[in-house]
């Protein structure tokens, strides 16, 4: 059985203080984009994963810790399946760069496996085993565009006119979220007598809901925000001449994806996105052009 599941790109992400429980609170839009991760599940007496794909993954755990088995444990559990499956993995989303493209496996998985094993759970029940799985999990089970709250995984949904062109340059060197993320409360910290305290319970900022309901590139460009980006760039500080080149190179704005590394450019439309790509690509950037949204987790033939 196949499934696909998309990356997302977070086109704002307000990160509250941190709790005393060592997480913050969130409030982020999500866009599911068309960059795929793609898990083929064949019944196997226990668990295992392999990868392939165009994306380096020598380093990925294929153990038990690994989010797509977790997955896959955690439904055939709710399931009461005896036995097991064996993951493939074909990998286009980069790793550990701020696209989820971990989460997209995750629920890649669900589907694959809910319809393997003759499970019939619904929409409901996979959204209930994604979210004990992770913030992004349940959004790359949704798709589309979305509001994610709490941790991120709570979601509405988000109404969006049209189609987005975005561009995205990645590289093969991840960013730790929780480093970026300790790195921004150290950053608070030190400057906490200059700038504004974080809010506990932040929001998305309304002109990106009403960028997003328009269809409006140009008005979503202007509202593209990310708490962890000023972080993300001090652990990566090359990252800043990425977004200089996007921007002078056409782009409409530029942002650094949930954690980083991966930089997503917001262009004014299909050719704008071409001619980006090409720019970017030219200065020994990867670069690759996608669209948004687009639907989560899905069976394929």
């Amino acid at each position: 059985m196949r499934a696909k599941a998309p990356g997302k790109i977070n086109v704002h992400l307000g990160v509250g203080a941190l709790q005393d429980d060592g997480y913050h609170d969130v409030a982020t839009a999500y866009q599911a984009v068309s960059l795929y991760e793609f898990v083929e599940a064949t019944e196997a007496p226990d668990f295992s994963v392999r990868f392939s794909g165009p994306i380096p993954h020598e380093h990925l755990s294929t153990g038990a810790d690994n989010l797509a088995i977790r997955a896959a444990m955690l439904l055939a559990r709710r399931g009461r399946v005896t036995g097991g499956v064996a993951l493939s993995i074909e990998k286009h989303v980069p790793i550990a760069g701020g696209m989820g493209g971990g989460s997209a496996d995750a629920a890649a998985t669900l589907v694959a496996c809910n319809e393997l094993w003759d499970l019939h759970l619904g929409r409901e029940v996979l959204h209930e085993i994604a979210r004990e799985l992770g913030a992004d999990v349940p959004f790359a089970l949704a798709g589309g565009t979305a509001i994610g709250t709490g941790r991120g995984d709570q979601l509405s949904p988000a109404l969006a006119k049209g189609q987005f062109h975005w561009v995205l340059a990645y590289t093969d060197a991840g960013l730790s979220t929780p480093d970026v993320y300790r790195a921004l409360d150290e950053h608070r910290a030190l400057h906490a007598a200059d700038i504004a305290p974080a809010h506990d319970v932040p929001t998305v900022d309304a002109r990106v809901l009403q960028a997003l309901r328009a269809g409006d590139a140009e008005m979503l460009a202007e509202a593209l925000q990310n708490d962890l980006q000023a972080p993300a760039l001090r652990l990566m500080p090359r990252l800043a001449g990425t977004l200089e080149l996007g921007e002078r190179s056409g782009a409409l704005a530029g942002v650094v994806s949930g954690s980083g590394p991966t930089v997503a450019f917001l262009c004014d439309g299909l050719e704008s996105a071409i001619e980006l790509q090409v720019s970017l690509s030219a200065a020994q950037l990867m670069a690759v052009k996608v669209t948004g949204p687009v639907p989560g987790a899905r069976l394929i033939d």
